[in-house]
Parts: structure tokens; C-alpha cells; sequence
């Protein structure tokens, strides 16, 4: 059984910095991807960035430029290094990974919350103005 911890989140004024890391227990070394996505109430849960299993990442255009997604495959923890935070970017964050049991058809299936297995439970991360 996988289990996803986050840690990392907090309270920052905006222009502050902020790094999120999601340990993983059980291996996930077989995930085809590995993500974070936030949501704020009333809202749908929303991609942020993705690492692939070869490294590749993706981030959503909000938050490009700002925002650097790495993994740490010996450690099985992936990192959100968030920089210049802005008060848009409040909301609880996840992070995601799939079982490795299929692989995609296309990049905008792992950048889908449907595509992830397994999921965290959160850290609040609050951007004071």
C-alpha cells in the first residue's frame, strides 16, 4: 500500500518562498509520473506541475517561471520549490502518483487528476498580500 505525506506548507507574504516535499511510503519508484495539483474550496482540484519518470516536467502557465517540481528517486520524494508566491496562489496542495500499471496516451492524460492513483492529504498553503 503507497501513502503520500506533504510537508512544507505554511503561512508566507506574497514575494515569499516556499518548499513543499510529498515522502512517499511503499514504492513508487514504477509510476509513470509524479504531480502536485491544488484546489481551493468551491473549486475543481487543478494541475500545478508534473515530474515523468524520465524527468520531464510540465507546469500549469500560472505558475510557470516560479515554480520548480524535482524528485529525489532515492529519497522516493518529490519537491515543489515555489518562489515569488502570490496571494492567487493560496489553497491546499497535493501530491500525486500513479501505480505504473499502464502508460499514457497522450501528456494531457498525467496532467489530469483522473490519471493518479495515489494522492496525499494536503498541506495549506496560505499567501498574505
Amino acid at each position: 500500500q503507497v501513502k503520500l505525506v506533504e510537508s512544507g506548507g505554511g503561512l508566507v507574504q506574497a514575494g515569499g518562498s516556499l518548499r513543499l516535499s510529498c515522502a512517499a511510503s511503499g514504492r513508487t519508484d514504477s509510476s509513470f509520473a509524479k504531480g502536485w495539483f491544488r484546489q481551493v474550496p468551491g473549486k475543481e482540484r487543478e494541475y500545478v506541475a508534473v515530474i515523468k519518470s524520465g524527468g520531464t516536467t510540465y507546469y500549469a502557465d500560472s505558475v510557470k517561471g516560479r515554480f520548480t517540481i524535482s524528485r529525489d528517486d532515492a529519497k522516493d520524494t518529490v519537491y515543489l520549490q515555489m518562489n515569488s508566491l502570490k496571494p492567487e496562489d493560496t489553497a491546499v496542495y497535493y501530491c500525486a502518483a500513479d501505480s505504473g500499471w499502464s502508460l499514457p496516451v497522450s501528456t494531457a492524460q498525467v496532467l489530469g487528476v483522473t490519471w493518479y492513483d495515489y494522492w496525499g492529504q494536503g498541506t495549506q498553503v496560505t499567501v498574505s498580500s
